[in-house]
């Protein structure tokens, strides 16, 4: 027999009654009914219940050691009465009678639970990731990483691709978040940089000539963080040659929607073609470039109803500049004070001045508050234009959209959420398309890349020449699942004059982006095909699949909200004869 067992403990079933085994694991849990001890033994695999009698050797010791501590058993599968037998576990019908048992290794007493999985503190979790890891919804989470991984290669594999591997020592781009820099030992003074992204490399494996690339890459980023985002994280990094946007959508929605059906647990998935949203409708009607389609609520422009009508504010406020607007977030079956009033509440604690609503009064027999008084007649028409009538209600903003927009879509998600409005029990799919080429930077009072530089902007150099760079789009575009953005991507650009002039207009001297990204555009100069690509993140895809809220939740040794690893103790100092092999010096922080 093997050393350490002959079944795993997820593995014995009825048929293997009678049958002698060996069984290695962890005690998950210990109870004693009056002499005989029956322990619950776990694996990766899963959970056999074990029986003892005081005379079996090795009772005693086994008696006194902790749950978590790791032991041997030899014994004999024996079947279950119907009254134990637990319906709940694949291995229930059976128990295994200990006949010998050795304890392999003697956990000291826990610093956090295994077994029942109560809330604890992140930093006792992080420090202790072990035992973290041992427990059931954490561990599941992680095999459904791999196997969602596995998916994810086998699909693309299947649409044609090709796996390649680009470097993790590269150097430091401009553009985009902060990199994280790796001093050279070799080269004094010099830096690399962690990739954030493998974009450069993926587009210069097109430009060699690889039709179809993809790869699970690691990627860096040195930005601050939230629950969906980490310093490191793994992206399903994709690019294909002689491409149309729509190309790029036909190859990646059969493996999104694939991915999601298998491993959602039964809830719906939309059926692709995805729908395209373009940019500017989302943020209109949702108040968000990454929309939560499982919330019915449209906003809409309902500006003309308050033009040089009674509610004097917004009518004032649509005279004072014609950029603004008024927005209604229409709220069905929210008619009441009381819900209204926690909604101007909650708009207030968010820094608002009020969220002004219109709902239906039964008490009157028509629609109430402050608005439908003032503004009269009108209302009926109004509320009939957004779809609305007894029992409903409607919420609105007013000023300049660019101010408000992220306001209103947050108010359109905590209406759709405190009045249950969302079908939860599905995974809701778009496109994001016709991003800005260009943004206003308030911050450095220029025209800048709103997303990604290295896009194709649509009408290429004549828009870039002729057109207001705030004017321009691009063709690039965003996958969103449930109102989590889980890739960009774009057709690039891949023809050296066009990369210019778009960095020229984003306040970048043609030297600057020479010496930045000489090796893309030398390259792109000895012959380019059109390209295109994207990059979904695997963290995200688990997270929704796991239904969890946090990244870190479906991350083996994810780092804490503070970017710090408490298990391995990073980051950390190093010695001084390391930092004078890199020729570099710590400097304490300026005091500002």
């Amino acid at each position: 027999m093997h050393a350490y067992r002959s079944h795993t403990c997820g593995a014995l079933r009825a048929s293997d009654a009678g049958s002698s085994v060996r069984l290695s694991g962890w005690v998950h849990r210990k109870r004693d009914h009056g002499g005989l001890l029956f322990i619950d033994l776990r694996d990766h695999y899963g959970l056999t219940q074990l029986v003892l009698h005081p005379e079996t050797p090795g009772f005693e010791r086994v008696e006194r050691v902790r749950a978590e501590s790791v032991i041997r058993i030899d014994g004999e599968v024996v079947l279950r009465e119907g009254a134990t037998i637990n319906a709940n576990l694949p291995t229930g019908e059976v128990e295994v009678r200990v006949q010998a048992v050795e304890v392999l290794s003697e956990a000291a007493e826990l610093p956090l639970p295994v077994f029942g999985e109560p809330e604890y503190p992140e930093e006792i979790r992080l420090k202790h990731r072990y035992l973290d890891l041992r427990r059931e919804t954490l561990h599941r989470n992680i095999v459904l990483r791999s196997r969602v991984i596995q998916s994810i290669r086998n699909r693309m594999f299947q649409q044609g691709f090709l796996e390649y591997q680009t470097p993790i020592l590269t150097a430091s781009s401009p553009e985009g978040a902060r990199d994280f820099l790796v001093p050279s030992r070799l080269h004094p003074e010099k830096f690399y940089a962690l990739p954030q992204a493998p974009q450069q490399f993926k587009q210069l494996l097109m430009v060699s000539g690889f039709d179809r690339y993809f790869q699970i890459a690691p990627c860096f980023r040195d930005e601050d963080l939230r629950a969906d985002r980490s310093l490191e994280f793994y992206q399903l990094d994709v690019e294909m040659s002689f491409v149309t946007q729509e190309d790029v959508f036909a190859a990646i929605e059969p493996v999104m929607h694939g991915v999601f059906e298998e491993f959602g647990e039964g809830k719906r998935v939309d059926a692709y073609p995805f729908q395209r949203i373009p940019y500017r409708e989302s943020i209109a009607k949702y108040g968000s470039d990454k929309p939560d389609l499982r919330n019915p609520i449209e906003m809409q422009d309902v500006s003309d109803h308050f033009r040089d009508g009674g509610f004097g504010l917004f009518n004032k406020i649509l005279a004072a500049d014609p950029k603004n607007r008024v927005w209604a977030i229409p709220a069905p079956t929210g008619g009441s004070r009381a819900f209204c009033d926690r909604m101007n509440s909650w708009a207030q604690g968010e820094g608002q001045p009020g969220l002004g609503y219109i709902f239906w009064s039964d008490d009157q027999g028509a629609w109430g508050g402050p608005i439908a008084k003032n503004l009269g007649e009108p209302t009926d028409a109004l509320m009939t234009a957004l779809g609305l009538g007894q029992g409903d209600a409607a919420f609105f903003v007013a000023g300049d959209p660019d101010s408000f927009y992220k306001f209103a879509g947050s108010a359109r998600t905590r209406v759709g959420t405190e009045l249950k409005l969302l079908d939860e029990d599905q995974f809701r799919f778009c496109w994001i398309v016709d991003f800005p080429m260009f943004e206003w930077s308030d911050e450095e009072k220029k025209v800048d890349f709103s997303h990604n530089p290295f896009s194709m902007p649509q009408g290429e150099l004549e828009a870039l020449n002729t057109r207001d760079p705030l004017d321009i789009l691009a063709y690039q575009y965003d996958i969103v699942c449930n109102g989590y953005e889980l890739c960009s991507g774009a057709i690039r650009n891949h023809k050296a004059e066009i990369m210019l002039k778009a960095f020229e207009i984003a306040g970048y001297d043609a030297s600057v982006v020479e010496d930045q990204f000489g090796g893309m555009l030398n390259a792109f100069r000895y012959g380019a095909p059109p390209h295109g690509g994207l990059a979904p993140g695997i963290d995200r895809i688990v997270m929704l699949l796991a239904g969890q809220q946090a990244i870190r939740e479906v991350i083996a040794f994810p780092l804490n909200q503070q970017g710090e690893d408490l298990l391995m103790s990073a980051p950390s100092p190093v010695q001084d004869k390391q930092m004078k092999e890199l020729h570099i010096r710590t400097a304490p922080p300026i005091k500002v």
